[in-house]
C-alpha cells in the first residue's frame, strides 16, 4: 500500500500546518468590532435605565420593637431596619416589602439627591410580602409600572436598590424562570413570582427590578441564603393590585371559609371509587363558630375534594382557590365525610 501525505489531504489544517489553534487564533477585526457593538450596546442599555429609575427608588430606614429572650427574661428592644422603595405616585405613594416595613414605629425615606423625609404605612399585605407608605411632601418622580405577564425567561431586568444601606446600587441579569410560587410570612403561597439573576442582597428588598425600557416589573422580594443567582420577585401586576387596595381600603380581604385545615391523603381506592383526581385532599381539624363553613355544615374530620369545579389536593389549593374568589361568592363544596361522599354550599365572607 503506498504511503499517503495527510498534509496533502487536510492541506489548511491549523494542527498540522502550525497555524494558532482555538483561543490562540486572533480574531477577525470585523468580529471584533461585532462584539464590542454588542458590549456597548448591553452597557448603554444598563446605563440608560439606571438613570431613568434611580431618581424614583428610596431608600427606608426604621425602627421596630423586638421581642429578645435572655437570662433576665424577656425584653422589648428597639432594633434598627431598612430596606428599599420605589415611588409609584407623585404625591408620595411608594411601594416596597411587607417583611420591610411591618411593625415599624418610625420610618424615614431617603431619596436619590439625599433628601430625608419621614414617612407612615399606609397598609401593608403578608400574604404578598408587599406594603404602600407615603411619605410627607408630594413632587415625587414616579417609576412607570410595566406589565409583568409577557415577560419571558432569558430577558434582560435589572435591579436597584440600596443593599447594605449602599444608595442606588445597580445589577443586571435575565429572568431566570417564571410561574415560581414562594412562601409568605403569612404562611400562603405568592403565586406566580419572578425567578432572576439579577444579584440581589439584604436591603434590596422592595427595590424595583425593571425592563430594558426602564418599567418596573417586579418587586425584589426574596434571596436564597447560601445560593448564588437565585432571587425572587413579586409579578409588577400582583403588586398594582394590592398597592390599589392598600391605598384605597388599607388592607387587602379575601374570601374566609372559616376552617383550619390540613393537607390529608386518602386511600388510592377510595379517590378511585369516586373518581378523585388526587389521592391528596383537604381535611378538615376544626371549624371557626359562626363561619361560612359552620353555616354550611361542614364538619371537623371531612375531607374536602373540591370547591366547585376546582380539585384540591392540599392547602395550597384551598389557599389559591380563597384568593382568587369573590368575597359575598356562593360555591359549591364537595367532600367526603365517613367516606360518604356529600355536597353542600357556602357562601364566603371577608377574612377581616
Amino acid at each position: 500500500m503506498t504511503a499517503v501525505d495527510i498534509t496533502e489531504i487536510l492541506p489548511d489544517s491549523p494542527e498540522i500546518s502550525g497555524e494558532p489553534t482555538g483561543n490562540a487564533r486572533q480574531e477577525s477585526p470585523v468580529a471584533q468590532e461585532a462584539a464590542e457593538a454588542f458590549l456597548d450596546a448591553y452597557s448603554m442599555a444598563v446605563t440608560a435605565v439606571a438613570e431613568r429609575i434611580s431618581p424614583s427608588v428610596v431608600n427606608i430606614a426604621l425602627e421596630k420593637d423586638v421581642a429578645i429572650e435572655g437570662r433576665g427574661g424577656r425584653r422589648i428592644s428597639t432594633v434598627p431596619g431598612g430596606g428599599s422603595g420605589v415611588v409609584i405616585t407623585p404625591d408620595g405613594y411608594i411601594l416596597s416589602n411587607s417583611h420591610v416595613v411591618h411593625g415599624a414605629k418610625r420610618l424615614e425615606v431617603t431619596l436619590a439627591d439625599g433628601q430625608s423625609l419621614p414617612a407612615r404605612i399606609v397598609g401593608d399585605d403578608p400574604a404578598t410580602d408587599l406594603a404602600v407608605i407615603q411619605t410627607t411632601v408630594g413632587g415625587l418622580p414616579a417609576a412607570e409600572l410595566g406589565d409583568s405577564d409577557p415577560l419571558k425567561p432569558g430577558q434582560l431586568v435589572i435591579a436597584i436598590g440600596n443593599p447594605f444601606g449602599f444608595q442606588a446600587t445597580v445589577t443586571a441579569g435575565v429572568v431566570s424562570a417564571l410561574g415560581r410560587s414562594l412562601r409568605s410570612a403569612s404562611g400562603r403561597l405568592i403565586e406566580n413570582v419572578i425567578q432572576t439573576d439579577a444579584a440581589l442582597n439584604p436591603g434590596n428588598s422592595g427595590g424595583p427590578l425593571v425592563d430594558s425600557r426602564g418599567r418596573v416589573v417586579g418587586i425584589n422580594t426574596a434571596i436564597i441564603q447560601g445560593a448564588q443567582g437565585i432571587c425572587f420577585a413579586v409579578p409588577v401586576n400582583t403588586a398594582r393590585w394590592v398597592a390599589g387596595l392598600l391605598i384605597n381600603e388599607g388592607s387587602v380581604r379575601r374570601a374566609y371559609l372559616g376552617v383550619s385545615a390540613e393537607s390529608r391523603p386518602i386511600h388510592v381506592r377510595v379517590a378511585r371509587e369516586h373518581g378523585l383526581p388526587s389521592a391528596m385532599a383537604v381535611g378538615v381539624v376544626t371549624v371557626a363558630a359562626g363561619s361560612p363553613a359552620e353555616a354550611a355544615g361542614i364538619q371537623p374530620r371531612d375531607i374536602i375534594t373540591h370547591l366547585d369545579e376546582t380539585p384540591l389536593s392540599g392547602v395550597d389549593d384551598l389557599q389559591r382557590y380563597l384568593g382568587r374568589a369573590g368575597i359575598g361568592e356562593t360555591v359549591s363544596v364537595r367532600l367526603l365525610r365517613r367516606y360518604t361522599p356529600l355536597e353542600t354550599r357556602v357562601t364566603l365572607e371577608g377574612d377581616g
